[in-house]
């Protein structure tokens, strides 16, 4: 088939890719950019415990006998360093409501607050990041997107790819131009700039998206692509990479016995110096992945950076370290999937990495905004704008294409199916003058 029937056929999958993807990448781009602060937020949120000095200091135990004395038949969860002497720790309890509170408690042992975890600025974005607050089928529309936003770009590459070459408004913008032929540019160029890097930013989100995430969880079960717990949820419940407080525990507490206090492994974690934020979590209890701690002490690192995080287990009587895991000891394929994330979280190399993020959604932003400008600008009055079909534009590969991208993708693949029914329904009972959805009338007959 000839170039500028291809180029039709791929320019109409991307003008309606384009079309349904437009709303959540604003919303996406928007939430997404926004999480990328997690840190900062979070050390905002908390900002009226931090240097509170260290004279009259109490050690740990008594740091959490406040907070339980401030909150009657209360379960400790799990204890959080302070990032920096003199700041307030954060003790987690399970309070008799079935609810968790985030409390800080002083170097001095006053209880100066609490937050709810859900509750958070940054979980708040997470989840509409995640599933637009509706649940598993917010993940699911989500995901679906994020598929479809993937066929937007690679066939946006392909009407990138310059016929015959020339750099301008290919690598750079004619900045000479002005109105439409000026849009075009930029949304032509800027797109090739940042294809790489959300389609990245879009793959690394996949492991935790609630049907790619759960098939990817099982294959990787089943073909023994497994050491250790998966350390990331899977769909709604699971926030951005699973970065959730667990529901509360349906184990109840281990009975108490004989053993170490919180501050003797407290002093065990200071002396790891894992990078923040450290938790130290008794036996039996509920862990953000996997199931309870078990009768061991718990230190580890909940880092977003993936690469830093560690964790240590030790003997409740005897304090002896029973168990030391991090990043090197998972299976490859996780640490892959670990990596991903903590590039998607803009954790993975600093502010750099945050950067790149914020840049990354802007110019998203911006090449969706000037794509549907361009459409506005050249739609006739009463019509879709659409580009037109032609027929026997479609070719093998071009089917191959969609084949292996439904395979990879399958709420794609199943959206895919439904687009056709709808296209040859359309083909069929529409009058000859109109044409299909993706597909030229007279196509398949």
């Amino acid at each position: 088939m000839s170039g500028p029937r291809s180029y039709a056929t791929i320019w109409r999958w991307h003008f309606y890719a384009g079309l349904f993807v437009l709303p959540f990448i604003l919303i996406l781009s928007l939430t997404g950019a926004i999480y990328l602060f997690k840190p900062q937020i979070e050390r905002w949120e908390e900002r009226a415990w931090l240097g509170l000095g260290t004279q009259g200091a109490v050690s740990p135990d008594a740091q959490l006998a406040a907070v339980l004395a401030a909150s009657p038949g209360a379960l400790f969860e799990n204890y959080r360093l302070p990032r920096q002497a003199g700041d307030a720790a954060m003790i987690q309890i399970a309070t008799t409501d079935g609810g968790k509170r985030q409390v800080f408690v002083s170097p001095q042992g006053a209880v100066l607050g609490s937050l709810e975890p859900g509750a958070r600025l940054a979980d708040i974005v997470s989840r509409i990041h995640g599933s637009l607050l509706l649940g598993r089928w917010g993940d699911w529309l989500v995901e679906l997107a994020a598929s479809w936003t993937i066929v937007m770009i690679l066939t946006g590459l392909y009407l990138w790819w310059p016929r015959p070459f020339s750099a301008a408004g290919t690598l750079y913008p004619r900045l000479s131009l002005k109105g439409r032929a000026l849009f075009k540019d930029i949304h032509r160029v800027t797109g090739f700039w940042i294809a790489g890097l959300v389609l990245v930013m879009l793959a690394s989100g996949l492991p935790w998206a609630g049907a790619w995430g759960g098939a990817f969880t099982w294959a990787r079960t089943e073909l023994g692509l497994t050491k250790g717990p998966q350390d990331w949820k899977v769909g709604a419940g699971g926030g951005h990479a699973g970065h959730h407080d667990a529901a509360p525990s349906a184990m109840p507490p281990a009975p108490e016995q004989p053993g170490l206090s919180l501050s003797s492994f407290i002093a065990r974690a200071e002396a790891e110096q894992m990078a923040f934020p450290v938790v130290v979590l008794p036996p039996h209890a509920p862990q953000r992945f996997g199931p309870p701690t078990g009768d061991v002490w718990t230190v580890k690192s909940e880092a977003q950076n993936r690469w830093l995080g560690r964790q240590v287990t030790y003997d409740p009587v005897t304090g002896l370290e029973t168990g030391r895991r991090g990043f090197a000891d998972q299976h490859i394929i996780d640490r892959i999937v670990n990596t991903g994330v903590a590039w998607h979280e803009g954790q993975l190399f600093g502010w750099i990495n945050q950067l790149i993020g914020v840049l990354t959604a802007i110019a998203l932003i911006t090449v969706s905004i000037l794509g549907v400008t361009m459409w506005l600008k050249r739609r006739p009055r009463g019509t879709s704008g659409a580009p037109k079909a032609i027929a026997g534009a479609t070719q093998r590969w071009m089917i191959i294409t969609l084949i292996v991208l439904a395979l990879l993708l399958p709420l794609f693949g199943a959206s895919l199916l439904l687009v056709l029914a709808i296209d040859r329904l359309v083909r069929r009972f529409s009058p000859p003058t109109i044409t299909g959805f993706l597909i030229p009338k007279g196509r398949g007959k």
